[in-house]
């Protein structure tokens, strides 16, 4: 029992924190400035010294970029406000439901709201004791996954009370994720009113510099693209598979083959109907709505294509949820029975 005039204390429970890359908070050229202001500041995203970068950024792109990305994201806005935080949102509540008392499910944002920080205080002040903190990026990078990680350990620095901290590590290869894969993607394929001749894997791309610096994203892509390739065989064995990488952005050499580059070359030499996926992706975005979805139809049907589709993210499909269950489970071992 705690003594008279002793603060409340919650009961000590687990936390779950879902975290994914960000979003402005609307659609708008200024919302999209600051968006954009924070993300591009991060030296893990941008890896230029701050005294050439900085000009660059802030006299440059962020006097032109915003208002190009704030159309695009125009175009895929929701009543719920940005697919991303609409769907990261929903992938949370459908796991608090599959959880019930076992833990308290919070998510998060890397850049924008609501942030990392917040809902790690969010879930200490409920009395989350153990916390596990889930990226949800099933290939690890240094832009993606380490500044997750370093934006929770700059939180925990101002912390005088931390929780205990379990992270979800990248799931490229596990079985779960290729299974849950394969699952949807099958029953999406199947689905359509055509019969591709060729699936693109597309991944977001990164500079083809950090794979020499050692960032291992590149080698994981292509192994999760090798296995669901293998999954999908036996239910599809006359579709070609290609792994390609998008969102290419300035001057430096990314890695290869672009996206739009072979959208273009499979219009060009015959190709007619086409289905591209992102599996680097827990959740559709503005890179899978408005990059493949639209822009890529139009890159594609312009070079000669005729049928061409989409396909959805696991986002709270009940095999994207199955996965996300299960890996969560798995990671709170020995805190739950």
């Amino acid at each position: 029992m705690l003594p008279n005039g002793h603060p409340p204390v919650a009961a000590p429970r687990l936390g779950v924190l879902l975290v994914n890359l960000g979003t402005p908070d609307a659609p708008t050229t200024g919302a999209v400035r600051r968006y954009l202001k924070e993300f591009l500041s991060d030296p893990r995203v941008v890896e230029i010294p701050r005294l050439v970068w900085w000009p660059i950024l802030n006299g440059i792109i962020l006097n032109i970029r915003p208002r190009k990305s704030a159309h695009a994201y125009a175009q895929v806005w929701t009543p719920d406000g940005s697919p991303l935080a609409a769907i990261t949102k929903a992938q949370a509540e459908a796991l608090q439901a599959r959880l019930g008392d076992v833990a308290l499910v919070r998510w998060g944002m890397r850049y924008g709201n609501p942030s990392i920080g917040d809902e790690i205080e969010a879930l200490k002040a409920a009395g989350c004791n153990r916390i596990l903190f889930a990226p949800l990026y099933p290939q690890y990078s240094g832009a993606t996954t380490a500044t997750a990680m370093d934006a929770l350990g700059d939180k925990l620095s101002a912390m005088r009370w931390q929780a205990a901290i379990r992270t979800l590590p990248p799931y490229y290869d596990d079985p779960l994720h290729i299974e849950a894969l394969r699952v949807d993607t099958a029953r999406q394929l199947k689905a359509l009113d055509f019969v591709p001749e060729v699936l693109l894997l597309s991944f977001h791309g990164m500079p083809e510099r950090t794979l020499h610096l050692g960032d291992p994203y590149h080698c994981q892509c292509r192994k999760t693209a090798r296995l669901l390739g293998e999954a999908l065989a036996g239910e599809f064995p006359d579709l070609r598979i290609e792994t390609t990488f998008q969102s290419r952005f300035g001057r430096a050499k990314w890695l290869e083959p672009a996206t739009d580059d072979v959208l273009a070359a499979e219009g060009a030499k015959g190709t007619k109907r086409l289905a591209i996926a992102a599996p680097g992706f827990s959740a559709d975005c503005l890179e899978t709505l408005e990059e493949l979805a639209i822009r890529g139809r139009e890159q594609f049907e312009e070079a000669g294509g005729t049928h061409f589709a989409a396909l959805s993210c696991l986002n709270v499909s009940p095999a994207g949820m199955d996965m996300i269950e299960a890996l969560v489970r798995r990671e709170l071992k020995g805190w739950i029975d």
